[in-house]
């Protein structure tokens, strides 16, 4: 079992031909000779969106990587829907950090979002009309489709947020994969996002956003993932949004007023509008690969 402070939930389960779970056991990752993720035991189910919270270098981003199988596994294994993840990862769609995106690289909007059909189309056959509708549809839903022409690295932080978002969801896949899309965005972007994701989990994915917002994790999230180069915590907002365990997480004092009301946990698109505040103390062009 992870070493993880009470409050951290997890269960076993058995092999299911049915399986419907993103199912991690003890899956430890390292850089060379430095491990930065260790032991971490956890699984969503469809219809669940999971936040992963943590320090900076605690391990969110390295987490949806392993997810995603852009880096290897040093122990323990991930599976989807009952199979090695690595062997579906044409159902995990990814929204990348836009610190990692070269936005000099010369590509249009259109062109960004259609990157996310690629596991559909293939990379030697054009777009059919099913792909074009695909990102049509995607365009208007985070409401890009007016700068479907202009260069990626015109628009604003929040339109770039939504054109990869955008992407994820013309990929139309089981699990979406969403790393820091709540970082330094304009108020009407935050709404889009958050209406998405309750719309995608509305239909049935399996979403881990992993974020520095306490706030709107505790809001839009079913369950915390907590994490600090370990599991600290594993299960719904209720039990593991704490003053214990995410002082445990951040290695620091927390203030927290209380759990997020699941009733409400939509509606805080900013940390000044809602009651419920939790500050850690002092804390403050590959992506565009298909």
């Amino acid at each position: 079992m992870t070493d993880a402070i009470p409050g951290s939930t997890w269960s076993t389960g058995r092999p299911d031909p049915e399986d419907e779970r993103l199912v991690l056991r003890d899956v430890t990752v390292a850089y060379g000779c430095n491990v930065v993720l260790r032991g971490v035991n956890a699984e969503a189910h469809r219809g669940q969106v999971i936040g992963v919270i943590g320090p900076n270098g605690g391990g969110k981003s390295t987490l949806l990587m392993a997810i995603l199988g852009t880096v290897p596994l040093m122990g323990g294994h991930i599976t989807l829907f009952g199979r090695s993840a690595a062997s579906q990862r044409s159902r995990i769609a990814y929204m990348p950090q836009r610190e990692v995106v070269d936005w000099d690289f010369p590509v249009a909007v259109r062109e960004v979002v259609m990157m996310g059909r690629y596991p559909h189309i293939g990379w030697l056959r054009p777009p059919r009309q099913s792909d074009h509708a695909a990102v049509d549809r995607a365009l208007g839903r985070v409401e890009m489709r007016a700068h479907a022409r202009v260069q990626i690295g015109q628009l604003s932080g929040g339109q770039q947020q939504r054109v990869f978002l955008a992407r994820a969801l013309a990929q139309e896949a089981d699990v979406l994969l969403l790393d820091e899309p709540l970082n330094a965005i304009d108020t009407p972007t935050q709404e889009v996002l958050l209406a998405v994701l309750e719309e995608q989990r509305a239909q049935g994915r399996i979403i881990l956003l992993a974020t520095h917002d306490l706030v709107s994790a505790s809001c839009a999230c079913d369950c915390l993932c907590c994490l600090n180069q370990r599991l600290v915590s594993f299960g719904p907002v209720r039990e593991t949004y704490t003053p214990e365990i995410l002082a445990a997480t951040y290695g620091g004092p927390i203030i927290v007023l209380g759990p997020a009301p699941p009733s409400e946990r939509v509606h805080a698109h900013r940390a000044g509008d809602h009651p419920h505040h939790a500050r850690p103390s002092g804390q403050g062009l590959g992506g565009l690969r298909p």
